[in-house]
Order: structure tokens, then C-alpha cells, then sequence
């Protein structure tokens, strides 16, 4: 692992360099994935790096762990509440749509959860704009192969450092670089509504994904399952379609 987290570090610093910018943000959520890459790009820009803690009706347990991994990790960081920027625009979004007749309660909780991720995404480029720093991502290979991920929203970064290392090697990344226990152990939940988590959204384990992309057999449910996302999810891994003129 230690060979790994370096040639991570070492690639973060050349991706520093080849843009041209002098350092690397990351949105820190509590979550295990943030928490490693928070850990990566310190180690890559010890003195050019930040984590973002970005509530949105958060919760007081998952900002404690955000504030851990920031501790921990001794990070630069900041804190940007988008709680009552999120209410205001999505009432207006709303009363919008109340007005023509057309809100469709069914799919309300999506649409809101999906602008959260894309509010943060937005307050990380402005910031990154301020540093001259890059935004970093934080998928990891299940959530990259399903499409766990809000198009233009939390997949809207600049580099993916830990893309091809499954669920279970980003934990055991974790373990080595020493990130809470309370972190590397709580259940994965992207905060897009209360007591969401990721595994009951999309209805199969990270464990089953992993043993999927490691090559190794699992239920034909599950394989089911996880092949539907990976292709309802095509468009978030693609650039846009356009049109040949020719």
C-alpha cells in the first residue's frame, strides 16, 4: 500500500504541474473516499492543498467525521454552509414548476438531492478559481463502473486519483494512511438526503461490486443489477454527443 499511496502522490504532483496550477482541492464529507483523497493531496501539496466541508442539512455525526479527517490529516481547510443557498433556489425551481402545473412529486427528492451535488460542485470551482488549484475527485472503481455519481455534480472534477482502486482497496488505503477507524467502518452515504446510503440506493453492495470487477462470480441477480447501472450510466463516463455535419 505504501507503494501505492506514493505513485498516487507522486502522479497528484505531476498533474499539478502540467496544468500549470499551484495546488489541489477536494470536497471532505465525512465519508471514507474524501477522507483518503484529503490525505493524498496533502501529501502531494503539503503546503498548497485544501478540504472543503460543504453542509447541506448535514448532519451533526457526519460533520464531526469531516472535521476528523481534517484534523487528522492537517489539511488547510474551510467551511461553506449551502443549506440556505440550496432552499432558496430550489424554491424558486420549484414554485416555477407549481406555477405551470407541471412539478412531478415523484422524482422532487432526486432532483434535489442532485442539486446539492452540483451546488458543491460550483463552490469548488469558485474556490479553485481563487487558489489556482484543481478540484480532485473522489470516485473510487464501483462507483465509477455503476455511475454512483451526479453528472456535472460530484463527477464534475478535474482528476481522478483513487478511479481504479475498488471500495475495498480504497478502505484499505484508509487503514495505512491512518484515517479515523469511525470513518473507515460507517456505512458509505453520498449526504444527498437523510439516513440515505449508498448500497440501499443502489440496491447491491460495494463488497458484490468488488468481487464483480475483481473478475470473480456472483449472484445472476446481483450481476443483473449492477450491468443495468453500468449501462444506464454510460452517458455520465462519455463526452457529448455532436452532431457531424459531414
Amino acid at each position: 500500500m505504501e507503494k501505492e499511496v506514493n505513485a498516487i502522490v507522486e502522479w497528484l504532483q505531476n498533474q499539478v504541474e502540467l496544468a500549470g496550477v499551484d495546488g489541489l482541492l477536494v470536497g471532505v464529507s465525512g465519508g471514507l473516499d474524501s477522507a483518503v483523497v484529503a490525505n493524498l493531496i496533502k501529501r502531494a501539496c503539503p503546503d498548497n492543498s485544501l478540504g472543503v466541508l460543504m453542509p447541506i442539512y448535514t448532519s451533526d455525526a457526519d460533520l464531526d467525521d469531516a472535521r476528523n479527517v481534517i484534523e487528522q490529516c492537517k489539511v488547510d481547510s474551510m467551511t461553506v454552509d449551502l443549506t440556505k443557498t440550496h432552499n432558496v433556489m430550489y424554491e424558486q425551481i420549484q414554485n416555477g414548476l407549481k406555477e405551470k402545473d407541471e412539478f412531478n412529486e415523484v422524482n422532487d427528492r432526486l432532483a434535489g438531492a442532485n442539486l446539492r451535488a452540483r451546488l458543491r460542485m460550483s463552490t469548488l470551482y469558485t474556490l479553485a478559481t481563487n487558489y489556482n488549484y484543481m478540484v480532485v475527485g473522489t470516485d473510487n472503481a464501483a462507483e465509477w463502473y455503476t455511475g454512483y455519481f451526479t453528472k456535472y455534480g460530484d463527477g464534475g472534477v478535474d482528476i481522478l486519483p483513487v478511479v481504479e482502486y475498488t471500495k475495498t482497496e480504497v478502505r484499505e488505503m484508509a487503514k495505512y494512511l491512518e484515517v479515523p477507524e469511525q470513518i473507515v467502518t460507517k456505512k458509505p452515504s453520498a449526504d444527498l438526503w437523510e439516513d440515505q446510503t449508498d448500497e440501499s440506493e443502489m440496491g447491491v453492495s460495494y463488497d458484490t461490486i468488488d468481487t464483480y470487477l475483481k473478475g470473480n462470480e456472483i449472484s445472476d441477480e446481483d450481476k443483473e443489477i449492477i450491468e443495468n447501472l453500468h449501462k444506464r450510466s454510460a452517458h455520465k463516463r462519455e463526452g457529448l454527443p455532436q452532431f457531424n455535419r459531414s
